[in-house]
């Protein structure tokens, strides 16, 4: 499994997010500054985590983004399914996934099948504000 620039940045960007909420909204100029992120990539990371009410963003001279839940209600694990997409490491695990013929004798799929479930449960036990 290999997370991509999408998952961290968007990581990155909620930890900027949570550590400038003082502020209120806050410009994705300075997000792109602080993290070092194009703007043109933030823009592409930025309306899936406002799509799904993890940030909120205001339009305008004084707009900008804010998270929309406490640091510690947004869990590593949603931020990565929302960007990366299903965290499986095998194709027969992707959610919607055809059950595979081979799967009663296959010698592997428990060991896959336990490592998907390791890794679900530790990025769901990691919050935003853990690892601020």
């Amino acid at each position: 499994m290999l997370i991509s620039t999408r998952g961290r940045y968007a990581l990155r960007v909620l930890i900027d997010l949570a550590n400038h909420s003082d502020s209120g909204y806050v410009p994705m100029k300075e997000i792109a500054e602080r993290q070092e992120i194009s703007l043109k990539y933030l823009e592409r990371i930025l309306p899936v985590l406002t799509k799904n009410g993890i940030i909120e963003g205001q339009p305008g001279k004084t707009g900008g983004y804010r998270l929309m839940k406490a640091p510690e209600e947004c869990r590593v694990g949603d931020i990565l399914r929302l960007t990366e997409g299903d965290l499986a490491p095998v194709a027969c695990l992707e959610c919607g996934a055809k059950p595979c013929k081979r799967m009663p004798s296959c010698r592997t799929y428990p060991m896959w099948a336990e490592f998907f479930r390791m890794s679900n449960d530790f990025f769901d036990s990691k919050t935003i504000a853990d690892i601020m």
